[in-house]
């Protein structure tokens, strides 16, 4: 191993300590204020289904499983998740987007509705096929499941003019109500940079599947990149290079023209950038917040809607940076203990603080 290896193994070592810094009695107060906050989601709205089946036996047909079906289950995905999400936690959610006049996108109306998501602004758009990812798992009757196929379902066309013009309208309208605006851009056409920018708006926060960078100086004060978008964004690899991590956080932020940028980090935790307010254009140092529960998760899907969720609904609540990101680390870390496109409640929150505090003591 070289010495620069060894530099950036023990920085990555020292990086994961806890951070003594959290208060949890503190951030049991700020998930008590989640019920009295009204936030916004604009996005891309999608239909996550799960068909689970037994193996019965090898095809004749072809070297692949029978699968004897056993049921399928659907759930909000993508902007419809992170919505989920914020309502099992208390808010009151303005939903805005579109989805197409078809079965799933009445499905994931339907879903949100019965959360009690206000679904008003979501525009239903004629000959559209609403997102759909569908995931094929695979088990024997005492075994676990296993994912062996997905198969997505995309709108091939653009939104048309009128859809977009509605999302924007409804979009400046509902940020007028809310304490935060949710944007969720997984890249189908409801969330664009320029429906962001120049957006009246308390606050607004960014999760972006493939465009990151994008919304530089649109008005976006935070971010929650997983790793992965960080390296695609930049096209190049962190790996175990804490170096690397903190250089591109760091470049991220400063390109964004943010003031907090969270990076998911999955097994590693987070690490959070933040700029600092006293020093002009100056960044402090990255903190590093080690993961919550285990680091053999359930299911990871869906796993990014709810860390920014819970952040974003932390910051309306009065959270700082730091705050919410413990806040949205905590959350995140339960969420993948559950099976499929899950979300957590606020008592199930408290509850994890709770054992915190005490095992602390």
């Amino acid at each position: 191993m070289t010495d620069a290896s060894r530099k950036s193994k023990g920085r990555l070592r020292a990086a994961a300590k806890p951070d003594s810094s959290v208060d949890l009695t503190r951030l049991l107060d700020i998930a008590g204020g989640f019920s009295r906050q009204t936030i916004c989601v604009a996005g891309d709205f999608v239909l996550d289904e799960f068909v689970s089946g037994e193996i019965s036996r090898v095809s004749r047909e072809a070297p692949v499983l029978i699968l004897r079906h056993r049921r399928s289950e659907i759930y909000p995905g993508g902007a419809a998740n992170a919505a989920a999400n914020l309502a099992a936690l208390g808010a009151r959610v303005l939903a805005v987007g579109a989805v197409g006049d078809d079965e799933g996108g009445r499905v994931v109306v339907d879903c949100l509705r019965r959360m009690r998501v206000d679904t008003t602004r979501i525009s239903r758009v004629r000959d559209r096929v609403t997102p759909r990812k569908t995931r094929y798992l695979a088990g024997w009757t005492h075994t676990t499941e296993q994912q062996v196929l997905r198969v997505d379902r995309e709108p091939s066309e653009p939104l048309p003019d009128a859809t977009r013009g509605a999302i924007a309208g409804g979009l400046r309208q509902a940020a007028q109500r809310a304490a935060a605006v949710l944007v969720s851009d997984y890249g189908f056409g409801a969330a664009t940079p320029e429906l962001v920018n120049g957006l009246r708006a308390k606050r607004v926060t960014l999760d972006s599947r493939y465009r990151l960078l994008a919304y530089a100086n649109a008005g976006v004060i935070a971010a929650t990149p997983n790793e992965a978008e960080l390296e695609a964004a930049y096209h190049e690899r962190i790996g175990t290079d804490a170096g690397k991590l903190e250089e591109l956080g760091e470049r991220a932020l400063a390109e964004l023209g943010a003031e907090c940028l969270v990076v998911t980090r999955g097994r590693d935790g987070m690490a959070v950038f933040e700029r600092d307010s006293s020093k002009s254009a100056a960044i402090k140092p990255a903190v590093h917040i080690p993961i919550y529960g285990s680091d053999a998760p359930v299911d990871v899907t869906g796993a990014g809607d709810t860390v920014i969720a819970a952040f974003t609904l932390a910051l309306a609540a009065g959270a700082t940076y730091l705050e919410a990101a413990h806040l949205a680390n905590y959350a995140g870390g339960i969420v993948v203990m559950k099976r499929r496109t899950a979300t957590l409640t606020r008592a199930e929150l408290e509850a994890a603080l709770r054992r915190e505090a005490t095992a602390q003591r």
